[in-house]
């Protein structure tokens, strides 16, 4: 993994095209050429896509890797993980494809508004509306507040 880490924060309304193409701000562009890799998830029982670096990816493989878990739940924790990213690049109008088939598992239609989730190590592409859901119910967490950073 690098010594500089990417950091991803905020959230910005945009529009995905008809193409499933989305712009990405400026900030959150990897380097020309970079790969990163879109991971199938869900929070809060929501589905969204998960947009990492290559250290994310590494991050996360560390993780598992240096985990308690007996030799084969580390291989299958790791094929799963493998099965549900995508690499993918930005192009150089700063465009990100969200392939049609994981666009639709995210419930993302073509030509609809989505939201770009900036979470520290890594950001989110959510369709507007489960995004509103999700964002109410982190604001209604009033007992994880506990550290009072919200």
């Amino acid at each position: 993994m690098s010594n500089t880490i990417q950091r991803y924060r905020g959230f910005k309304p945009y529009s995905i095209d008809s193409k499933f193409r989305v712009s990405v701000t400026p900030a959150w562009r990897p380097a020309p050429g970079a790969t990163i890799y879109l991971l199938f998830s869900r929070t809060h029982e929501m589905p969204m896509i998960k947009v990492l670096t290559q250290d994310g990816y590494d991050e996360r493989v560390e993780i598992v890797e240096k985990s308690n878990l007996s030799e084969g739940k580390k291989r299958e924790k790791l094929g799963v993980l493998a099965s549900l990213c995508r690499e993918a690049s930005i192009n150089d109008q700063g465009k990100l494809l969200v392939p049609k088939d994981l666009s639709e598992m995210a419930e993302i239609a073509p030509d609809s508004e989505v939201v770009l989730v900036g979470r520290e190590k890594h950001f989110e592409i959510w369709n507007s509306s489960n995004h509103a859901k999700a964002l109410a119910i982190e604001l209604n967490q009033d007992d994880e507040d506990d550290l009072g950073i919200f």
